[in-house]
């Protein structure tokens, strides 16, 4: 999915590898996200999981309502460079984290009850202080929409949210709203069952909230999402249980808005040809192994549909370090340029320096004016001080 023609960008004014995004297309993503905000009531926030081009931040700050995080780095990113509020959920919190969280934040959600009780003295002291500081609980419906286990939050014996049977209703005093999430790149249907199997476990408890969150994974700005019907439907929800709605999208922010720029850098042939590129999957595109997934490339097929077919590898000893097999029109060669389409969210956020590997540059494009800026390269440094 790609919303630019990054064939348009002379790829030599780049060093390799490079991320490079297009503030075009995501403002783009924006003016959908802050259409259906408007439209429906919602307040939207921009997911940093997802996507962190804190550059950007002053972009998104115009259109949304804030940021969510899943921990004080995250929290303070959001604070510093993004403004709006700043929500926060994490798997758990140290004593040290939370201290530092609450003086930051405005959301601050809990994953279980026992933590809730472990914190609340803490957390309500500071919100004595700080009065709009609010405190909520992960619930989790127990309904699976995702088609990936790795990433099905509500997956049997997930660790992500409380079940109903889990939930004790005597340490609701002080909490005023409700988190769930449970999906992945989907669209509405899946978030409408997801509701009704929410309202079927959990609709007791909802006139007792003032908000509810209903996560992430909402594919909004992708072509043919039926925004209307979301609109409706958080309409609906808004008005039926008296609660602001709150939906975080992170990859709706960044999709089709940036690539990865990667060069040959050898080719082989063991059974079939070979091209060793000077990225990786295992450093630089992990969602290829974890998820697994087979990346667009500009100008290629699947394997076997134009004359040469390529298995295109990382530079990393780790056998499996494989982005897939594509067919190109002509032989690669050496030094030739390729662009992994869809590569701002979920990449930048995940990259290492597994061998020593570099670590992609940051650049901005704008497609419209052609105006291109490398925000950041990574050298022997960046890898250095993540060690000891």
């Amino acid at each position: 999915m790609q919303f630019t023609d990054f064939s348009k960008l002379d790829l030599q004014r780049l060093p390799s590898p490079c991320f490079v995004v297009d503030e075009v297309a995501i403002e783009r993503n924006l003016r959908i996200l802050r259409q259906v905000a408007d439209a429906s009531g919602a307040k939207v926030l921009a997911a940093l999981k997802a996507f962190s081009m804190w550059r950007l931040g002053p972009l998104i700050a115009g259109y949304l309502s804030g940021t969510c995080a899943s921990g004080l780095h995250e929290a303070r990113l959001g604070r510093e460079h993004y403004g709006g509020e700043v929500h926060v959920f994490s798997a758990a919190y140290s004593e040290a984290d939370l201290l530092e969280i609450l003086e930051i934040a405005d959301h601050v959600v809990f994953n279980s009850c026992s933590q809730w009780r472990r914190f609340q003295k803490c957390a309500t002291a500071v919100q004595a202080r700080r009065t709009g500081l609010a405190f909520g609980l992960r619930i989790n419906p127990e309904h699976s929409e995702g088609t990936v286990p790795i990433y099905d939050p509500c997956a049997p014996g997930s660790r992500l949210g409380i079940p109903l049977s889990q939930l004790d209703e005597a340490a609701l005093d002080g909490i005023s709203g409700l988190h769930f999430h449970t999906l992945c790149e989907q669209d509405f249907p899946p978030l409408q069952r997801t509701l009704a199997a929410l309202e079927k476990r959990f609709g007791h408890l909802l006139g007792r909230m003032e908000w509810v969150n209903f996560g992430g994974g909402h594919h909004i700005t992708r072509p043919g999402y039926q925004v209307d019907d979301l609109i409706t439907c958080v309409r609906d929800f808004s008005r039926r249980h008296g609660v602001q709605v709150y939906i975080e999208p992170g990859e709706a922010v960044a999709i089709g808005s940036g690539v990865l720029v990667a060069q040959v850098l050898d080719t082989a042939w063991n059974r079939l040809p070979q091209a060793i590129l000077d990225t990786s999957a295992t450093c630089h595109m992990p969602d290829v192994l974890e998820m697994p997934y087979r990346p667009d490339i500009v100008g290629a097929q699947e394997a076997g549909v134009l004359p040469h077919t390529y298995r295109l590898g990382g530079l990393t000893c780790l056998a499996g370090d494989v982005i897939g097999d594509y067919s190109f029109a002509a032989p690669l060669e050496v030094g030739q340029r390729l662009i992994f389409s869809d590569m701002a969210h979920y990449t930048m956020v995940k990259t290492s320096t597994f061998n020593g590997t570099r670590l992609p540059a940051i650049a901005l494009w704008n497609s419209q004016t052609d105006a291109l800026e490398v925000i950041k390269e990574f050298g022997y440094e960046a890898f250095k001080c993540r060690l000891s």
